[in-house]
């Protein structure tokens, strides 16, 4: 007989369910309602931006990067979800905001609540930190932090646009599932500008404490960040080879893994 507890140990998926008679247990069916509200609330629910704009600037100012706060064209939640359109585009005041901060970068991190509050409130500062950590051994010139209201993963072209960034990192909520409300996406655009599609991104996806860890999605951006500047392309024609050991936390350089890659 099949003993579903050990496989429980390796998933987050509903797998091996217990039943009385045609219905699954009511502990079982708990759970479902518990997970299935987080879900909404995600998605319905807006971050504590006021929090979040706090945490962003004390964490700019440790590394000497501005803090910008900009917001789409949508008004309200309820707007953003049914004209997704309206989310990819700043608005005009934002724009305008934008326009006053000089200087070209190599980088710009753009933060945006996307489908999950829950991924930003709870992610978003630790994963930020371990990658401006990363970055302080890298040649790049990092832009402003752009912390985005309303906002989905297109945003980060306009706003790489604007402030002639060479690539775009947009850290945004993931639409949550039933078992992870809490997951943030990386999308990394190289050459950002308004009407770029997504096979010109590279996404890293499902990075939360019970998925993909942090500290290992920062060693995945930056691998295809040094890739992106070093071909001066992102998305389907920039190859994922990183090896999957090598999201331990120290490993040979690029070059050399292309070589082993062979051996």
């Amino acid at each position: 007989m099949l003993n579903w507890e050990n496989w429980k140990r390796f998933s987050s998926a509903r797998i091996g369910l217990g039943r009385s008679g045609g219905s699954v247990t009511t502990s079982d069916l708990l759970k479902f309602r518990l997970d299935h509200a987080k879900a909404r609330d995600a998605v319905l629910v807006e971050p504590n931006f006021e929090n979040l704009r706090s945490q962003a600037e004390n964490l700019g100012s440790k590394f000497g990067i501005q803090t910008s706060f900009v917001s789409s064209l949508a008004r309200d939640r309820k707007e953003f979800l049914l004209r997704p359109d309206l989310g990819r585009r700043l608005s005009s005041s934002s724009r305008d905001e934008l326009k006053g901060i000089s200087g070209k970068c190599d980088i710009l991190i753009c933060a945006v609540d996307g489908l999950s509050a829950t991924a930003l409130e709870t992610n978003l500062i630790p994963f930020m930190q371990l990658l401006l950590e990363s970055f302080d051994s890298k040649p790049w010139k990092l832009g402003p932090i752009v912390l985005a209201r309303l906002g989905r993963v297109a945003l980060g072209d306009e706003i790489g646009e604007v402030l002639n960034a060479k690539a775009v990192v947009v850290i945004i909520g993931e639409r949550p599932g039933l078992s992870s409300s809490d997951s943030l996406g990386v999308y990394l655009t190289y050459g950002p500008k308004i009407g770029m599609t997504d096979e010109l991104r590279n996404c890293i996806s499902n990075i939360r404490p019970g998925g993909l860890e942090l500290s290992q999605a920062v060693l995945k951006t930056n691998y295809l960040l040094s890739e992106a500047f070093a071909k001066k392309i992102s998305g389907v024609a920039l190859k994922d080879e990183m090896l999957p050991e090598f999201l331990l936390e120290k490993g040979p350089k690029t070059s050399e893994r292309r070589e082993l890659k062979k051996e």
